[in-house]
């Protein structure tokens, strides 16, 4: 009875927290087709809430390991292209002009491409590179120093997503400045993100814990 108790927790957990990071994913996503100044800096708005995956990602690493991680993070691209095409697809769509032209929506919602793929593709090698810089530091110290594996996976994906990102959704359309803007500010906010979320890591106690080593 008590293992059963235990399981049904660790499925409550796992789809709690991959539910928070794949709408995180989404909501910065759409977010991102705002620009807006913090501290002085050019920073898409989707950096204020984006940041957030990587340590949830860590989470579901914590609670179900790196395939679980793997599956998460394409999945969470693959949803976020699908809510981009049927956003693409809606804004073509004839209105009903007796509610009227309702062109503010496609001027808002309508996906920019560009956009949609720096996300996706920052998205998923940056996840992807955090999954494997967690593993291997779960490999080395086990249970021990775990504030350790979001400061040290995050600071391999940070600069890697921040660049990856700012370079393809707006190098060559916007003035240099305000891409290398971008991308300082999204590594600044997302470290300092980083920092204050580690706490999170430890929401989870041992015994949910897959990823011990030697079973990952």
């Amino acid at each position: 009875m008590k293992t059963n108790s235990i399981n049904r927790t660790w499925v409550a957990l796992l789809i709690a927290v991959a539910g928070f990071y794949i709408a995180s994913t989404l909501i910065s996503n759409v977010a991102s087709l705002r620009i807006v100044t913090l501290f002085g800096l050019s920073i898409d708005a989707g950096t204020l809430i984006y940041p957030l995956t990587f340590t949830l990602r860590d989470l579901i690493h914590k609670v179900a390991g790196t395939a679980a991680s793997r599956v998460v993070i394409f999945v969470g691209a693959g949803v976020n292209l699908l809510m981009a095409s049927v956003f693409w697809i809606i804004a073509r769509m004839t209105p009903d002009m007796a509610v009227g032209p309702q062109s503010e929506w496609a001027q808002v919602l309508a996906p920019s491409w560009r956009i949609v793929a720096a996300s996706v593709v920052a998205m998923t090698v940056a996840e992807l590179l955090d999954t494997e810089a967690y593993r291997l530091w779960v490999i080395k110290f086990g249970e021990k120093y775990q504030y350790g594996r979001v400061l040290a996976s995050n600071a391999i994906s940070v600069p890697i997503d921040s660049a990856l990102f700012a370079v393809i959704a707006f190098g060559g359309a916007l003035p240099t400045a305000v891409v290398v803007s971008i991308f300082w500010a999204n590594c600044w906010i997302k470290y300092l993100t980083s920092v204050v979320s580690v706490p999170l890591i430890y929401l989870i106690r041992p015994k949910y814990e897959w990823t011990i080593k030697g079973q990952d």
